[in-house]
């Protein structure tokens, strides 16, 4: 992959536009993240996601910097962490990330998890609180990350603000069509994190057999299938080679058939490789 490829864009309630495909550094070392996330810049990619959480915002912020890619050409998410919900937290936390980052904005600032456990279960307060970001353009646009159905109802109904991107687990062994289908319904971009059950999807019969007979890789196929259901990816990876590997899903769709093969694989809340939203509260 290289700069020339077009990556295709969905569009925020707000009218920003975000690249469907980037690359996610999830528990990537910070002495690895460097070095990858240039390499997935060096690819063509433009989206980048990292958070607070992960411990590595400092080094994105070099890769970024040391690709002499102007600024405005890369798509940057960064997360409120769990522990710093509060205004001031959040306040002094965001600032801290633009410095580590290296920027003066980002592009997306997400509220990490809802904590419904902790804070009174004021994340609608949270969100609310956010909106500074976005009125001074240090945040280009705010959303949340792991909100189920009800969590984005509390918000609109307390607010009146509806988020415009929520980040959710999402592979075919844990669908989520829930919160996607009500999340399409209210327009509000959906991303999926850990798009490929950690790896587990791969290793499935059905998607190895499919990948096959596409003449692709289990992990493009599964990609593929986030793609073609309006999501938005950025899966890691530990090389280039598997960056451009990744990347190459946009020759090719997923006919009915191949789609609905994927679809029967979800297991439901048995399927989630991650925390449950509802009971998550790790500070």
């Amino acid at each position: 992959m290289n700069s020339a490829l077009k990556i295709p864009t969905r569009r925020t309630r707000g009218g920003y536009s975000i690249p469907v495909f980037g690359f996610g550094t999830y528990k990537i070392a910070p002495s690895d993240t460097q070095r990858l996330v240039e390499e997935a810049l060096a690819a063509g990619i433009r989206h980048i996601d990292t958070a607070q959480m992960y411990g590595n915002e400092k080094e994105v912020g070099a890769a970024i910097a040391a690709s002499g890619i102007p600024r405005y050409e890369i798509f940057l998410t960064t997360k409120l962490n769990n522990g710093n919900h509060m205004p001031d937290d959040a306040r002094r936390s965001f600032e801290q990330s633009l410095q580590a980052l290296k920027t003066d904005y980002v592009d997306l600032f997400l509220m990490h998890w809802p904590m419904v456990h902790r804070y009174g279960g004021a994340y609608p307060q949270c969100f609310q609180m956010m909106q500074e970001f976005a009125a001074d353009g240090s945040a280009r646009t705010v959303g949340v990350s792991n909100f189920e159905v009800e969590h984005l109802r509390r918000v609109e109904d307390e607010t009146g603000l509806v988020p415009h991107v929520n980040q959710i687990e999402m592979h075919p062994l844990f669908a989520n069509n829930e919160v996607l289908n009500y999340c399409q319904e209210r327009r509000i971009v959906v991303q999926a994190w850990s798009p490929l059950a950690r790896g587990k999807a791969l290793e499935l019969p059905k998607v190895k057999e499919l990948a096959a007979k596409l003449g692709r890789t289990p992990a493009q196929v599964v990609l593929r299938w986030n793609i073609e259901r309006g999501v938005v990816v950025f899966p890691k990876a530990s090389s280039r080679e598997r960056i451009d590997e990744n990347a190459q899903i946009f020759d090719f769709h997923l006919d009915s058939d191949a789609l609905a093969t994927l679809d029967e694989l979800d297991l439901g809340e048995a399927g989630r490789t991650g925390s449950s939203p509802r009971t998550m509260d790790r500070i």
